[in-house]
């Protein structure tokens, strides 16, 4: 954990290759120097044109000689499903699912981070609305709606291609015949059909002579009522649908990462922060990411990439260390100047526990349930990208070795920790007297140095001395470090077995015996 772990409790109270240039031209460059967030707002019901019914009128009206031969048949289901329990509803994403919280054919009023229905009580799960094929084989036991019959041409695509029909005039002819006309301009002459593409960037002002660099791996998502597209950025921050579009589509970044994590609040069963950017050309925006950016997508973009860029360089090519595991929740609070690596999704979690009950009381039973692996303080240097990425880079470090070692070595880690906030002044390292200090000096030896080692990777100059004010010594793996020893020779030490200092000097003298003497000499150096 980097500075303290006392974040936990008021996180449980709370849960009540670079590129230059920037992307594209100014027309579809999007605005995010304020994006609106809370609750999103409904306004009209609007008519679905993609509807069975729609397409087939749209079809008689431009055909009317040909519209008999032609039987349009529903491609998909629009649907909304309530989970109960979180267990339906991470079921319904293992169905590949792509949920979101609030209905797609209504005119949004003022745009959001979430909704949740007015209907349901605050404590439930809302209701969550997804379009599957016509042969989806809906889960038994979840209650759900079907709400429309569509069409969606290219998903026929035999009738697609025998027809002889301009789908894209026909979808056209719907949103005219329902009412949406102001959500398609292609109706105009100037406009052509595409599949949306676009840069998504962001730019650190201490690194790479500050020019922007994508944006890696999060997710693009664009809508036109029930037609969805979903596309990953590469490592350069480049996109591109799968689906073409004529209309105006509803862009959103959703920071659920194809490295495997995730960034943003579960409580209300959003699988990761939404940042939404409002419609757009069929042609897809671009989006530039900056500190006079809206904070909360400044601090996602920061935290993103960092912990993109860490997930890369376990590779065996580069650090040669394992990555974090999979599916890893990262929160960020903006009000917090203290990171944790708690590993709470992950089970990291002595249920009984008589200090942790005591700690937190009631939330003991929401904390294996809701609570994440690693949060993010973004208070400390008021959310700079240097700040974000250091605190990134530790956790991530603490994310490694939980992958090594597993919950049996973190629950003592975690308890020696918040034993040492609760009894020892809210020190969170405590005075590294207590019971299991042990794994504390291991632990955080470990995640400051390679804090260290990488901070200099990005930044330059020389080695920092992160965490070198305690009473533990990262300055040991420095020493080795400096004399030849690897990240990834120093990590095979960090076995589960290797519980105190002097397990971890014996480990390194096992795996290194031809340099027995400098590992003594350094241990011996810094000694307490």
């Amino acid at each position: 954990m980097r500075n303290c772990w006392k974040v936990l409790l008021p996180l449980t109270l709370l849960a009540g290759c670079q590129e230059e240039g920037f992307p594209g031209p100014d027309e579809r460059r999007v605005d995010v120097s304020a994006l609106s967030h809370g609750m999103i707002e409904l306004g009209e019901k609007l008519e679905d044109p993609y509807t069975v019914e729609n397409m087939q009128e749209a079809v008689a009206r431009l055909y009317p000689t040909r519209a008999g031969g032609i039987s349009i048949k529903a491609t998909d289901l629009y649907v909304r499903f309530l989970p109960m329990t979180e267990e339906e509803y991470a079921l319904l994403l293992s169905k590949g699912l792509k949920l979101t919280d609030h209905p797609v054919d209504y005119r949004i009023v003022k745009e959001g981070d979430y909704y949740h229905d007015p209907d349901l009580s605050e404590q439930a799960i809302t209701w969550q609305y997804a379009v599957v094929s016509k042969d989806f084989e809906f889960p038994a036991g979840i209650r759900c709606e079907i709400l429309d019959e569509c069409y969606l041409s290219e998903n026929d695509p035999v009738t697609r291609a025998d027809s002889g029909i301009d789908w894209d005039a026909v979808e056209a002819e719907a949103y005219r015949l329902t009412g949406n006309e102001d959500l398609y301009p292609a109706t105009r002459a100037d406009e052509e059909a595409a599949f949306p593409a676009g840069r998504i960037t962001v730019e650190d002002p201490n690194a790479f002579g500050g020019k922007p660099y994508g944006l890696a791996g999060v997710q693009v998502v664009c809508n036109s009522f029930v037609k969805f597209a979903t596309a990953y950025t590469d490592r350069d921050g480049y996109y591109q649908m799968s689906k073409k579009y004529t209309s105006t589509p509803r862009y959103r970044l959703v920071f659920k990462n194809s490295a495997g994590f995730s960034i943003g609040l579960n409580l209300i069963l959003i699988p990761a922060s939404v940042s939404t950017l409002g419609t757009g050309p069929a042609a897809g925006v671009d989006v530039h990411i900056d500190t006079g950016s809206d904070g909360s997508l400044w601090r996602r973009a920061v935290v993103n990439n960092a912990a993109y860029d860490y997930i890369s360089r376990c590779a065996s090519s580069d650090l040669d260390l394992k990555a974090p595991p999979q599916d890893l929740r990262i929160w960020i609070f903006k009000n917090l100047s203290c990171s944790s690596a708690a590993m709470l999704h992950h089970g990291a979690f002595v249920e009984g526990n008589d200090l942790i009950r005591r700690y937190l009381g009631g939330y003991s039973s929401l904390l294996k349930t809701f609570l994440p692996d690693i949060t993010i303080g973004a208070k400390a240097g008021d959310g700079e990208f240097v700040d974000l990425y250091s605190a990134v880079m530790h956790e991530m470090a603490h994310a490694s070795h939980y992958a090594q070692v597993g919950n049996a070595w973190w629950n003592p880690y975690i308890t020696y920790v918040l034993r040492s906030y609760v009894t020892e002044g809210r020190q969170a390292y405590g005075s590294g007297s207590g019971e299991d200090a042990g794994y504390c000096e291991v632990g955080e030896m470990w995640a400051y140095f390679l804090e260290s080692v990488l901070f200099q990777d990005r930044y330059g100059g020389d080695l920092p001395a992160f965490g070198t004010a305690f009473w533990f010594y990262p300055q040991i793996f420095r020493y080795l470090y400096e004399r030849g020893m690897t990240c990834a020779d120093i990590y095979k030490a960090l076995k589960s077995d290797v519980t105190s200092r002097d397990d971890l000097q014996d480990a390194l003298i096992m795996l290194f015996p031809e340099q027995e003497r400098t590992i003594s000499q350094v241990f011996s150096r810094y000694s307490r």
